[in-house]
């Protein structure tokens, strides 16, 4: 396992699980939305972001944080080892998000670019309800279309994820 992508609803610790397997794994952690969001939260045009996205993924081995299914993820699935999903219930996903906006509001999180800070907001909040509706039928849809043959790992509970942080190594014994 030298490419890995993990996905899941925002709040579901996709960014905690990729960072943990960074460094475990001794890969480079790749952050969507760092290359996604310019400064103030504004969305970069595809394009650009498209072509930061295979700039980031050129190298034999990473950890990406994030799909951005629709923008990038026929990309990085067709170029992975494995795709991680975390798939925590709504509620969870919820509370995560509302505790870090409360207890993390004005900062800076390492997943996300300068001059985007922590804040709370009702879309993300929405869309982290509806991701099972929305969302995964895309990411679905597109693993089918661009990476087919890809091994998919499905963790739902903290359980789940650390055994799966055990069973990997960086040599892969």
């Amino acid at each position: 396992m030298r490419r890995i992508i993990v996905v899941g609803s925002q709040g579901s610790g996709k960014t905690r699980l990729a960072v943990k397997l960074g460094r475990k794994l001794e890969l480079p952690v790749v952050h969507l939305d760092v290359l996604y969001w310019r400064p103030g939260w504004k969305p970069s045009d595809k394009t650009s972001f498209r072509t930061r996205v295979a700039n980031a993924i050129a190298g034999e081995a990473w950890v990406i944080d994030g799909s951005f299914s629709g923008l990038a993820f026929d990309l990085t699935i067709a170029r992975a080892d494995v795709l991680v999903v975390i798939d925590r219930p709504r509620l969870v996903c919820q509370w995560r998000i509302l505790w870090r906006s409360a207890f993390h509001r004005d900062t800076t999180r390492p997943d996300l670019p300068e001059g985007c800070p922590e804040q709370f907001d009702w879309k993300l909040m929405k869309e982290a309800w509806r991701y099972d509706v929305e969302r995964v039928p895309v990411i679905e849809a597109e693993r089918m279309q661009y990476g087919p043959d890809v091994p998919v790992v499905r963790l739902r509970r903290d359980r789940d994820i650390q055994g799966f942080l055990e069973s990997v190594s960086v040599h892969g014994e």
